[in-house]
């Protein structure tokens, strides 16, 4: 039986543009409190926590190279940060392994693109089991502008047509968690990125644990009327989620995100949003870090 699908997200939700706002002010903020020193104060400045990006792992041989490209653009926005990677699994190095080489502060920035498991519990309990470390733990990547930016950027270099019609829709795929803040996330992220395509229609599918899967997706917009589908992927590096959703596109199927340049901008505003929180790795309170303006 066909799961139901949630109903085309369209131009009419929050407007843009506070979170881009946010991301240039957290960003200029960083770099201006990196460069304050109180007169008559001799010592250098402590050394800027270690950028930890945590990607998922896959035994596709395409990933590890993708991300660490995506992290070769984040060290050429930000030289002198340093940045490093860690795994959850089937990729090294592993996050266990990562974090114990590293001294003194670190941020986790989770390549992934919602509040699911791997976000709330996994990456908490690596801070935990390495008690030398002052850590916290960054926001997803989505649901964000800039992660919108990304995926459109994605699309149109697949070749889905950047004029809108009543003809076309976006399928965006994710991996999928039974966490329903997770949901939640993905389909923020589609309302965003149909915003960004001038209100054609983009629903939210999933590789695993929750419905509708990317071929149900296109099915139900099929019966709608739209007969020029893409799929998008949240998808950081090629692998087996992201294969197998974009078998299941019947026109354009946009390539994995990898080292887009609006995706590692959006890594550096996690990170910079992190340090500028209130509290320490609560993944939950990681949204305090908006700047008043």
């Amino acid at each position: 039986m066909t799961a139901p699908l949630p109903h085309p997200t369209s131009a009419s939700s929050a407007p843009l543009g506070r979170e881009d706002l946010a991301a240039e002010i957290s960003a200029q903020l960083s770099t201006q409190l990196r460069r304050v020193r109180l007169r008559g104060f001799r010592h250098p400045a402590p050394p800027a926590p270690t950028l930890v990006a945590v990607a998922h792992g896959s035994r596709d041989p395409r990933a590890l190279p993708t991300v660490r490209a995506l992290l070769d653009r984040v060290r050429a926005l930000r030289p002198g940060l340093p940045v490093r990677l860690g795994h959850i699994e089937l990729n090294r190095p592993l996050l266990a392994d990562t974090l114990a080489e590293l001294h003194g502060a670190a941020v986790l920035v989770p390549l992934l693109f919602g509040r699911g498991h791997h976000v709330t519990h996994d990456l908490p309990a690596a801070l935990a089991a390495a008690p030398h470390l002052t850590g916290r733990t960054a926001e997803p990547l989505g649901p964000h502008t800039l992660l919108a930016e990304a995926l459109h950027g994605r699309l149109l270099e697949a070749g889905f047509p950047g004029d809108r019609s009543p003809r076309t829709a976006v399928v965006l795929a994710a991996a999928g968690s039974r966490a329903p803040r997770s949901a939640q996330d993905t389909e923020r992220t589609a309302q965003l990125l149909s915003a960004r395509l001038g209100g054609t229609p983009v629903v939210p599918a999933y590789a695993s644990a929750a419905a509708p899967t990317v071929a149900d997706a296109v099915r139900a917009l099929t019966a709608r009327g739209h007969d020029r589908i893409a799929v998008a992927g949240c998808f950081t590096a090629p692998g087996r989620f992201a294969a197998q959703c974009a078998a299941a596109a019947p026109g354009p199927a946009a390539a994995p995100l990898g080292d887009h340049p609006a995706l590692a901008r959006l890594v550096l505003h996690r990170y910079d949003q992190a340090l500028l929180a209130r509290t320490g790795s609560d993944p939950e309170s990681a949204g305090a870090a908006t700047v008043a303006v």
